[in-house]
């Protein structure tokens, strides 16, 4: 394709327009977007390969914002890298380059420009360093692909996958540290799509090298001469070849899997460490053998040490490699077969000589390692042994980050800190806490009220004090003495700890024929001091330095920050499952209708939104109700308070049930959109609930019940007869504008109606079908009390470890005794009513009621009359003699009556205010054909 012309950049001529045959591909961009097939050769292999990682990733096409990290200005890449950038942007003087330095992880730690004042005209991403342009965020790039690929690459324009990326092309290339042969960084060379330079990577090269010798330059002189000194031996003839750096001391390990990289340096580093000829045969993850062989070198200067080579030996039968003398364990057999699995601990053996075929075999830089050789490290003695306790002290760390705070448990987290601990960094680690943080409070006083939380070690015959033991430590104390300055005390000796020893002469003289050593930690987080760890070594280890300090204060603080979330959050589920239970109800109303028992089962994690609820209704029926909200926490709690009195509100007004879900969906409505208004940024979503409201009238042994999305009772019938009843399922509370239906069903005296949510069906480990078949099992038993049903249903049926609340509520039905009602049909005669008066006086005479008399003939008299002038059709009237003296009359007519004040000179108006002043109380009730007006009276104690 055609070029649009030249720019000049320094004493060469930068081609602008289409780079390298015109890249490009935005048809198959196209169509990889819309998920079509790419054809062959239409894009590159590693640029196909990172679109399906950026689609793996959801990363959108644009808009997206790259994440910003701090870096360190005066970093060693950034030093060893200024030089070298500055003679690229004088090259570049005068065009639009973009020359960007970037970290291991995409991190871009400096940027310069040939064209400053085209530089002002870039986004802020392409201008400011910090932002990061690894692949999973920024997708296909140059920077990101790069580091992916470990390799120079180009991306051109519709190869981005991010759209703000089409007009630009640029050109990457890894930078690795000499010495390791890791990736340090990217150094990446970018433009506009109008611009191109076929030489590009040949500069890229170039500056790469420079970039690399210069953090050479800045390694120890003594390593360098060492590094020296071994490829003048010889080293350099078998490193260079391949293809390789001819320095990357460790790029033999890189074709290997991660686990046996690491593994790899490990035991190089071991070698290192020990400063003499010797040897290790390692088993690789995949069964082969690698043989690690350190010789000794020393440099021109004197300096000695010693460089470690990775040898895959041939087949040739070798004699044992032998053990030295200082150095214990079996020989090692070069002729064993290879194990499966590497083994657990290898020791170092002498090596052949140099002249022996180990030091004959060949290899390459790049990592293929059959029949093949390459240098994994060179140094000194003594930086082998501080390598390899630093790396085993970020190993350590990694670790702990994996295994500490894996729940939400206080106990639990210092659990962990000390099984991370023991045995790599101490033999025996105990932990103390304030009762206030294992409650999940905050500590007042973290000197005092400390209980043992945890003892562990790697025996269990250390006398320390027991867990649950409370501890009193003396002021001086390294225990005390950590918590009074905020940092870790070092006692190497503790023998002579005089802090230590004062604390229990007796107990501590015990202890001294087991530790040596102490580092006391305080478990400090966000300014908080939760409590206090000691690490212990035991006499015959080496005691504890100033490294093991640091080590144990970076462990207890990352743990400190997990036990602090875990306090957190058993406060929070304290408070939340205190006001759970708060607006439960405390017990069971009187009522003669059902026997009830009712459990309420929080959730292992947090505390929901589930509740229960029993209402006495007139007419001796009664309401059972069990809902769930939608969530867990506070809000869901609080919520559930406000649903369980707009549900008991609208049940006492004698609403049928799925007049009672309708109200209370238009409540959730209401809620929902008042918190969507006054939305604060908490995050607390959507309000959604379901709910199950049963009606149950005992004088006809009938049930009026409706749901909303909750799942159906069950019914067990005298003989043990499960079923749950087929009722219409409803729409859960929330979604507005659908019906909800009432169902009737009969249920016989003696029969248990069983309420719950679905937490108690509703396992991972099992099917709900499997769940409800389990329930029927448990539920066929009516020999049981309600109180035994519900303690079975719990044991027999709820999951191990639930993981949403659970509400049971179960209720034996009784049968209102038929010689306890009285009913009369009554002509719209105004002349009933003192026939009526005088019937109902006969009636209580008969139920030996003779003092309420006077009262009920009174309340039966005005609510007559008032039917007879206000109502319609026939009327009928109906006594029921229960707790109390329930008297009813009912009439055709839909008009509710209403309490007023009548004044001096009215001549009516006075009827229901008597009613109100005799009652204990009054009301009215709609049924299908007319209402019911009613009014109690109590009944002295016999």
């Amino acid at each position: 394709m055609a070029r649009s012309g030249v720019i000049l950049a320094g004493e060469e001529a930068v081609l602008t327009g289409l780079v390298a045959g015109g890249i490009g591909p935005a048809r198959s961009r196209e169509l990889f977007l819309e998920g079509e097939a790419v054809q062959a050769g239409g894009v590159r292999n590693l640029i196909m390969n990172s679109w399906q990682r950026c689609r793996t990733l959801g990363l959108p096409l644009g808009g997206f914002e790259l994440p910003y990290r701090q870096f360190d200005p005066e970093d060693r890449l950034v030093r060893a890298a200024g030089p070298v950038l500055d003679r690229l942007r004088t090259r570049f003087q005068g065009s639009p380059m973009n020359i960007a330095l970037a970290d291991g992880s995409g991190t871009v730690l400096q940027r310069r420009f040939g064209d400053e004042s085209w530089a002002r005209t870039l986004p802020p991403i392409q201008q400011v360093p910090g932002f990061v342009f690894a692949e999973q965020f920024a997708g296909t790039n140059g920077i990101g692909l790069a580091l992916a690929e470990r390799q120079l690459i180009q991306v051109y324009g519709a190869e981005h996958f991010s759209e703000r990326g089409l007009s630009n092309g640029c050109s990457a290339i890894p930078v690795r540290d000499p010495l390791s042969g890791r990736v340090d960084g990217v150094l990446c060379l970018a433009y506009p799509r109008s611009s191109g330079y076929p030489a590009l990577d040949a500069v890229l090269s170039r500056a790469t090298q420079a970039i690399e010798r210069r953090l050479l330059a800045q390694s120890s002189a003594r390593e360098r001469g060492l590094l020296r000194a071994y490829l003048d031996a010889g080293g350099a003839s078998r490193i260079g070849e391949g293809g390789g750096p001819s320095v990357g001391v460790d790029a033999f390990a890189q074709g290997l899997r991660r686990g046996d990289q690491m593994m790899i340096k490990e035991k190089a580093a071991e070698l290192l460490s020990h400063g003499q000829r010797a040897a290790i045969d390692v088993t690789l993850s995949d069964g082969r053998r690698v043989t690690l062989v350190s010789r000794p070198v020393t440099s021109a200067a004197g300096v000695e040490g010693m460089a470690v080579e990775a040898l895959v030996p041939d087949h040739t039968p070798r004699p044992p490699l032998t053990l030295p003398s200082h150095l214990t364990g079996a020989p090692i057999d070069r002729g064993a077969p290879p194990a499966k699995t590497p083994p657990a601990k290898t020791q170092p053996a002498e090596a052949p000589p140099a002249e022996t075929p180990a030091a004959k075999a060949r290899g390459t830089a790049a990592g293929a390692i059959d029949g093949l050789a390459g240098l994994v490290l060179v140094g000194e003695p003594e930086v082998g042994k501080y390598a390899l306790a630093a790396r085993r002290r970020m190993e350590l760390l990694s670790e702990a980050s994996a295994r500490i705070g894996t729940t939400l448990d206080v106990r639990r987290t210092a659990q962990e800190l000390a099984e991370t601990a023991v045995p790599r960094l101490a033999d025996f680690v105990t932990i103390d806490l304030p009762d206030a943080v294992l409650r999940g409070d905050e500590p007042l006083d973290p000197r005092h009220d400390l209980r043992r939380a945890v003892v562990h070690g790697i025996r269990g015959d250390c006398p320390f004090y027991p867990v649950d033991k409370r501890i009193d430590y003396h002021p001086i104390t390294p225990q005390l003495r950590c918590v009074n300055t905020g940092h870790a005390v070092l006692e190497p000796d503790l023998r002579t700890a005089a802090g230590w020893l004062i604390q229990d002469p007796e107990h501590t003289a015990r202890l001294l024929s087991h530790v040596g050593s102490l580092i006391a930690v305080p478990l400090v987080a966000r300014g908080t001091v939760l409590g206090i760890v000691s690490f212990y070594r035991s006499l015959d280890q080496a005691p504890f330095g100033d490294d093991d300090r640091s080590l144990a204060q970076e462990l207890a603080t990352r743990a400190a920050l997990s036990m602090d979330n875990a306090r957190r959050y058993t406060r929070e589920h304290t408070m939340v499952l205190a006001l759970q239970h708060s607006l439960l109800p405390h017990g069971v109303p009187g009522q003669d209708a059902v026997e009830v028992a009712h459990r309420y089962l929080p959730a292992e994690s947090r505390v929901g939104g589930d509740w229960y609820d029993v209402i006495p209704l007139p007419g001796t029926r009664v309401g059972l109700v069990v809902g769930d909200v939608v969530g867990h926490g506070m809000h869901s709690a609080a919520t559930m308070g406000r649903l369980r009195t707009a549900a008991r509100s609208f049940a006492e007004l004698d609403f049928p049930p799925d007049e009672v879900l309708t109200h209370l969906d238009n409540l959730v409505l209401r809620l929902d959109r008042e918190e969507s208004s006054e939305d604060s940024g908490d995050g607390f979503g959507i309000i959604g609930a379901t709910c199950l409201y049963v009606v149950y009238d005992p004088t006809s042994q009938r049930c009026a019940m409706a749901r909303a999305g909750h799942p159906p009772p069950a019914l067990v019938r005298p003989g043990g007869a499960v079923s749950f009843p087929d009722l219409p399922a409803g729409p859960p509370l929330g979604l507005g504008g659908l019906p909800f239906e009432t169902a009737e069903i009969e249920v016989p005296e003696g029969s248990r109606l069983v309420l719950y949510t679905d937490g108690l069906i509703e396992d991972r480990h099992r099917g709900i079908d499997a769940a409800l078949d389990r329930l029927r099992e448990v539920l066929a038993h009516p020999e049981r009390t309600p109180e035994g049903t519900c303690q079975a249903v719990l044991d027999d049926v709820a999951p191990a470890h639930p993981c949403d609340d659970i509400a049971v509520l179960v209720a034996r039905t009784h049968a209102f005794d038929a010689d306890r009602i009285a009913t009369w049909e009554l002509p719209t005669d105004p002349a009933v009513v003192s026939e009526i008066r005088a019937a109902a006086g006969r009636q209580l005479a008969d139920w030996g009621r003779e003092e309420v008399s006077f009262v009920a003939e009174l309340l039966l008299s005005e609510l007559v009359t008032n039917a007879l002038r206000h109502g319609s059709g026939p009327i009928r009237v109906r006594l029921l003699h229960g707790r109390t003296l329930i008297c009813e009359v009912f009439d055709t007519s839909s008009t509710a009556p209403h309490l007023r004040r009548a004044a001096t000179t009215d001549e009516d108006g006075r009827g229901l205010f008597l009613v109100a002043q005799l009652a204990l109380a009054w009301g009215t009730r709609h049924t299908p054909d007319g209402k019911i007006i009613w009014a109690e009276c109590p009944l002295a104690t016999q």
